[in-house]
């Protein structure tokens, strides 16, 4: 929930006023602070303002979390321009405020009312709304506040109309072909394509150079870069509409995204969910829900079946006992098992032996030839674990608890194991692009084949699902699902060779410059905020991990973790036995001439001639 809050005014706001965090804090003694204005919007906080629908509005726009933002804060921090309060007042993006202005002097040409009035209708009935939606403290007027976003929004709409202009070039396109009107329809296509690129001709940096587009691309999908979408649609409805257009504003604001999203996306959809406008929150809210749309934009239904569930649990507890029957670990557990015995019975004749093993005066008489045996340079490497075993054995050993895997601590992070690509194609697993999303993720357990979907990797991939990630961690009560995807590109893409054969398959359409550049991208995304499980995802990783440890190789390694390094402690055991037998029969020789009976032994056949020719 957020509670909106009207803010101070301050009688200058200069351009250096916020830092690039904007997670930054003030102390007391702020400059530049006017109190009469800032007790004055207390007391309209409190006193005056009592809207409770606004206080149900959820915060939609966040600051990145901190373990995302320390990998790579270019990704997340605007270059170019900065839309909204975040980063408005940072000297790097400041300098567009002149382009900005230009394109709000352009936009209320169009519009039907003049552009103080539009600042007044959303000072009046949207600066709550706006406040409401960021989750950090807007320290600006309620003046300052709505004319930043008006001028931002007029920006944003000038850059958006390229993308509308551009979908409609492709509905055109794929409409009229060969005919007359397809031909007048390209030359208008053109026209229009001319005149949208003069009005953004305007933007050039100081030094008279083009900024680049892309650069602006990624500036608009970033997570504090965002301008609530209602705003946006505000602006629309006080625009002038053409006479071929009857268009709503949502309906039009809807094109221009969708044109965005084609550009920005990597996946290669077929046809793209059907969702609505007005539940999304912001451009990047309106992306995630395109990337991973749900059930209703996906017109899904789900249907419960209480037998079938009923019979399908039976199943499965079935099925799992019949695996848990016969698995590898089982001799590893019997092994603890006997050890446990051994180490806890109280019966007479253990007692009575450790007794005599671990007595005193038997520990000081064995402590010397101890002494000796340790300092030897094979058996110098086993002191560690023998006196480890023999403290379990005399029943001191710590009482940690241990999960079966043996580990002591549960991790904070989950990693996805998983073999690499080039693994999994020496093992016979085949690889197959799908022209899809990541809900397209597959794995068909009879012909071996991974099912991927085509990802097209350019300079705003990584950034656009680098923000995708972060809003995900901050809205996201279920599963995160592009997190997910990933970890998983993540886990089998380890070197330049995985990325080269996704490439060869098809999977990987690269537009960097070589195919090490793609294995930094997902390895560099490696990064979680939290755990989590996504089910489809999760299946498909079980079942390739299930085809990839039927091979001889992993079989191979697999049996001698299971039943050599598993039973260290039965092999130490045996160790410390034999050490045993080799002490005991030094004190035998040192009390008895051994040498006397070595010679009393028969003497080999053949052994003579040997010394002869020596």
């Amino acid at each position: 929930m957020a509670i909106a809050i009207h803010h101070p005014s301050h009688q200058q706001l200069a351009p250096t006023y916020h830092t690039m965090n904007a997670s930054n804090s003030y102390s007391f003694n702020k400059p530049n602070i006017n109190y009469d204005a800032w007790v004055e919007s207390m007391r309209k906080s409190v006193v005056e303002h009592d809207d409770e629908e606004i206080a149900k509005i959820p915060v939609s726009i966040f600051t990145v979390p901190k373990v995302l933002l320390d990998t790579d804060p270019n990704s997340y921090i605007p270059q170019q321009v900065a839309l909204g309060p975040f980063h408005h007042w940072r000297q790097e993006v400041y300098d567009m405020q002149r382009y900005k202005l230009a394109a709000a002097r352009r936009t209320q040409k169009y519009m039907n009312l003049s552009f103080d009035s539009l600042v007044e209708i959303m000072k009046k009935h949207d600066e709550a709304r706006i406040r409401a939606c960021y989750h950090k403290f807007i320290d600006m007027s309620s003046d300052a506040l709505i004319w930043m976003m008006a001028v931002d929004m007029s920006f944003l709409l000038e850059f958006l109309v390229v993308y509308s202009m551009n979908t409609k070039d492709r509905t055109n396109t794929n409409t009229n072909t060969n005919t007359n009107t397809n031909t007048n329809t390209n030359t208008n296509t053109n026209t229009n394509t001319q005149v949208v690129a003069s009005a953004m001709s305007h933007l050039v940096d100081v030094t008279g150079k083009k900024l680049s587009h892309m650069t602006i691309l990624r500036d608009l999908v970033m997570l504090e870069n965002q301008i609530p979408l209602f705003l946006i649609k505000t602006m629309l409805e006080h625009l002038h509409r053409r006479d071929n257009e009857n268009k709503s504003a949502g309906e039009t604001l809807k094109t221009m995204l969708l044109g965005l999203y084609h550009e920005l996306s990597p996946f290669r959809e077929e046809e793209p969910a059907d969702v609505c406008i007005d539940d999304c929150d912001h451009i990047l809210d309106f992306l995630y829900h395109l990337t991973v749309p749900n059930h209703k934009e996906l017109h899904i239904y789900n249907t419960i079946d209480i037998e079938h569930e009923g019979i399908t649990n039976d199943a499965d507890d079935g099925d799992q006992e019949t695996k848990s029957f016969a698995k590898p670990s089982d001799f590893k557990r019997f092994t603890d098992f006997i050890w446990g015995l051994v180490s806890k019975s109280n019966a007479g004749m253990i007692r009575m032996l450790k007794k005599i093993i671990f007595g005193k005066p038997v520990t000081v008489v064995m402590k010397l030839p101890w002494k000796i045996l340790s300092s030897l340079p094979i058996l110098k490497l086993m002191k560690g674990p023998i006196e480890q075993m023999l403290e379990n054995f005399r029943g001191e050993g710590g009482g940690e608890t241990k999960d079966d895997s043996g580990s002591q601590k549960t991790p904070t992070i989950e990693e996805i194991t998983i073999p690499s690509v080039m693994e999994m194609a020496t093992a016979g697993i085949l690889f197959s692009p799908v022209n899809g999303g990541i809900s397209d993720i597959s794995f068909d357990v009879k012909t071996c084949t991974l099912y991927l979907p085509v990802v097209e990797l350019d300079v705003n991939t990584e950034v656009y699902l680098r923000n995708l990630v972060a809003y995900e961690a901050c809205v996201a009560a279920g599963p995160l699902v592009v997190a997910r995807y990933t970890e998983l590109m993540n886990g089998i893409i380890d070197t330049e060779e995985d990325a080269k054969y996704l490439r060869e398959r098809g999977i990987v359409v690269n537009h960097l410059k070589s195919d090490k550049e793609v294995a930094d991208l997902w390895n560099g995304m490696s990064k979680s905020v939290k755990l989590t499980k996504v089910e489809k995802m999760d299946k498909v990783i079980e079942d390739v991990n299930k085809r990839y440890s039927k091979t001889w190789r992993v079989k191979a390694a697999k049996f001698m973790r299971t039943y050599v390094f598993a039973s260290w402690k039965l092999l130490c055991l045996l160790a410390a036995m034999f050490l045993l037998f080799l002490t005991t029969v030094q004190a035998v020789c040192s009390v008895y001439s051994c040498a006397r009976v070595l010679h009393q032994l028969p003497e080999i056949p053949g052994s003579e001639g040997t010394a002869g020719a020596r």
